[in-house]
Parts: structure tokens; C-alpha cells; sequence
């Protein structure tokens, strides 16, 4: 067997060749962490890089808790894909049905709809999105599926299919109602598919204020500011969504992304707003500060050659066939170390994007990454002659060629 501890981290990443795309998720994903040497006064909370999915830093954080309007995160979910596969579009419009305007005129954050008010699918996405307007989203859902009950029941399949196993939904806006439940990590899973799966509604989330309705008093237009607090305060900030309630606290999540590279948020728990706003800002600013995602390998990136036993050719070149990224911290990423692992020679025959050897990287007190490496090319056995004289050359000069 073929060891060689061929690079230290140094003088790798330094020669890296830029990657586009992640590989390995199952090795470098959400399953990684650092030791923590951050804490906060959040009774749950996740912090990831977005991209490989490496957490930075949890507490707690799948245990289940009241997401209050948070929750609202899936309601837009839901209504964005409706919106995506073309079942509704930004311009519909809807009526708003007095029963609703009676319940929820008064309950909570409101958008400040009034009874039979014609509205756009969009007006009420950023009544939800900036205003948190519990009328919202029962509008929103009674005109997609119908009642808000059947809504909700696509709010469940889609957490199912999206992996949110800490969450269950009652309702549409988050009310304090038994069973409706979310996980900091549910919540963090759900953020980033808002991010990636839509793009550009995703936007609306970055949006400061809106203005929607008239005040009865005064007759001035009412305009609405977003209660995200790291909006305009952390650089990159673009979402997501506050939450409050008695029972579980103030809580955020929350997304911003520099240069390139998206974190992700969760904190619950908290005892004010204003711990709310210090605690989301400080755990964002620790993990842009504190880690980097470095682009290991590209795709069809050759490793080494490796040595062939009786075959048409002496070599093959051993190849990372999907691109390589991890997420460390600065420092461990000096103490990183990688090492090629493969059987030499290899025995021919030899065909394309065969399983020939693998790259174990390490990293103090963390799992190893395996890469697999494959071949990059066909190698052909020799013939009879062939083989009697490639493998006397072998015996004499330690090589088939």
C-alpha cells in the first residue's frame, strides 16, 4: 500500500484552484462542528456556513420550541413554489374575506387588511415578509389552497420533504396554538432553501419597510419598518424573520453573505429585543470572522500518477472527480494535514472513473475527510509477452515500463 502525507495546508490552499460547486456533503456537512469557543445566553442556537453546511456553533438546537413568527418562513415557502411552478403569479389577486379581517384585525403584527380589500399575492408576501402580518397569511393561505387548514397540511409535507424532522405546523402565522413547534436547526434548513431554491423572491426579505392601508385617524398611508435587526447593521445582512412569545422568548433567524459566502443563524430564547438584535449581530460577525471556506480540489483535478502493474501503459492519473470544500478556522486550518492512500502498483486493467485510491485530510480533534480518486484514463492489460517481460522489468528495476 502507497502512503504519502503529500501537502500541509499551507502551501496547498495557497495553490488551490477556484471551485465553484461543493462535494463531500456527507463527510464535511452539517454533521461537522468546531469546538465552540463562543457562547451566548440563547437557550437554542445554530450557527452554519451555508454553503458546505458546517455548523460553527450550536446550542441546543434541536430541541423544539414555539417559533412564533418564524413560522411564517414555511408559509412563504409554500407559496413560493406555488408561485415557481407557475400555479399563481406575483400579480393574482384575492379577496379578503370579512371573517378574517374580524379575527385577526386585532391579534399580534398586522398588515392592516380590511374586509373585502382586493390584493395582490405579492402585497400580501411582503404584508407577511416585512410586516409580519398575521392576517396575511391566512389570506395568502385561503386564496392558495382553499382554507388555511389545507395550507397548513402542505406546510407539513413540505418540512417532510425538506428534512425538518423537530417541526410540525397548526397554523399559518405562528400563534401561540399547541403543536406548533420548529428546531433552530429546522429553522436554519428551512432558511437556506429559501435562500438557494428562490432566488429572487427571496429578496423581499431584504426589503426595509412597506406601505400598505390608511390610518382611520389620521388618513395617512401606514408604513411599516422590518423588525429584522441586522438589516443595515451587519454587513451582507438580507434576512430573515424575528419572532416573539411568552413562552419561548425573542428569537431570529437570520442570513447574510460576504464576498461570496452565506452564514446562517438561529437564536431563541432571548430576553429582549435588544439581546435579540446583540446576540444575532455578535454570533454572525464571530463566524465571517473566525472561519473560511477553502476550495480544496476542482473537478478532474490530478492528484498524483500512479504506478500501473502489467499494463499497456505505466501510469494513470488519479483524479478527484467532484470539487472538494470545507470550512475551518483559521487557525486549524495551519494544523490541517492531507495524506494519499492507494494500493501500488495497481493492477491493470484499468477503466475510467474506477475507484483506485482516496485523500484522508485531517484536522485536529475533528473526523477525518475522505476524497475518493479515480482514474483518470483506460489502461489495457498487456499481452502474454508483454506481461513475462513488464514484470522481470519489475523484479530488476522496480518499474513494468
Amino acid at each position: 500500500m502507497f502512503v504519502a502525507a503529500f501537502f500541509k495546508s499551507s502551501s496547498f490552499v495557497k495553490n488551490l484552484s477556484k471551485a465553484t460547486m461543493v462535494v463531500a456533503m456527507l463527510i464535511v456537512g452539517a454533521g461537522s462542528s468546531f469546538a465552540q469557543s463562543i457562547d451566548t445566553p440563547a437557550k437554542h442556537a445554530i450557527l452554519l456556513d451555508a454553503e458546505t453546511g458546517t455548523v460553527l456553533f450550536e446550542k441546543d438546537a434541536d430541541t423544539p420550541f414555539p417559533p412564533a413568527s418564524m413560522s411564517k418562513m414555511m408559509t412563504t415557502y409554500v407559496a413560493f413554489e406555488m408561485i415557481k411552478n407557475g400555479t399563481f403569479s406575483l400579480e393574482d389577486t384575492t379577496i379578503v374575506s370579512p371573517d378574517v379581517w374580524r379575527k385577526w384585525r386585532g391579534q399580534g403584527s398586522t398588515m392592516f387588511l380590511n374586509a373585502n380589500d382586493e390584493v395582490t399575492i405579492e402585497q400580501l408576501l411582503k404584508g407577511i415578509i416585512i410586516q409580519s402580518g398575521n392576517d396575511a397569511c391566512v389570506v395568502l393561505a385561503e386564496a392558495m389552497a382553499g382554507t388555511e387548514g389545507a395550507f397548513v397540511q402542505w406546510m407539513n409535507a413540505a418540512a417532510e420533504d425538506l428534512g425538518m424532522d423537530q417541526s410540525n405546523f397548526v397554523n399559518t402565522n405562528g400563534w401561540p396554538q399547541e403543536g406548533q413547534i420548529m428546531s433552530a436547526r429546522d429553522l436554519a434548513i428551512l432558511a437556506q432553501h429559501l435562500v438557494n431554491d428562490f432566488p429572487e423572491l427571496y429578496k423581499i426579505y431584504s426589503e426595509r419597510s412597506y406601505t400598505y392601508g390608511i390610518d382611520s385617524g389620521s388618513g395617512r398611508e401606514i408604513t411599516q419598518r422590518n423588525r429584522n435587526p441586522i438589516l443595515g447593521r451587519v454587513e451582507g445582512g438580507d434576512g430573515l424573520k424575528t419572532g416573539h412569545t411568552e413562552e419561548s422568548g425573542y428569537s431570529l433567524t437570520a442570513s447574510a453573505e460576504r464576498d461570496g459566502r452565506r452564514l446562517v443563524m438561529v437564536v431563541s430564547g432571548l430576553e429582549s429585543e435588544r439581546s435579540r438584535s446583540r446576540e444575532g449581530q455578535r454570533l454572525l460577525e464571530y463566524g465571517f470572522r473566525n472561519f473560511k471556506t477553502y476550495r480544496l480540489f476542482t473537478a478532474g483535478q490530478v492528484v498524483d500518477v500512479a504506478e500501473v502493474w502489467l499494463g499497456a501503459e505505466g501510469r494513470v492519473p488519479l483524479v478527484v472527480e467532484n470539487p472538494v470544500t470545507i470550512t475551518m478556522s483559521r487557525f486549524d486550518r495551519s494544523r490541517m494535514t492531507a495524506t494519499l492512500v492507494y494500493d501500488s502498483p495497481i493492477p491493470a486493467p484499468i477503466q475510467t472513473g474506477q475507484s483506485l485510491a482516496h485523500v484522508r485530510i485531517s484536522l485536529p480533534e475533528k473526523e477525518d475527510i475522505i476524497v475518493p480518486l479515480v482514474a483518470g484514463n483506460d489502461v489495457e492489460s498487456l499481452g502474454g509477452f508483454g506481461k513475462i517481460s513488464a514484470a522481470f522489468a519489475y523484479m530488476l528495476f522496480g518499474t513494468s515500463h
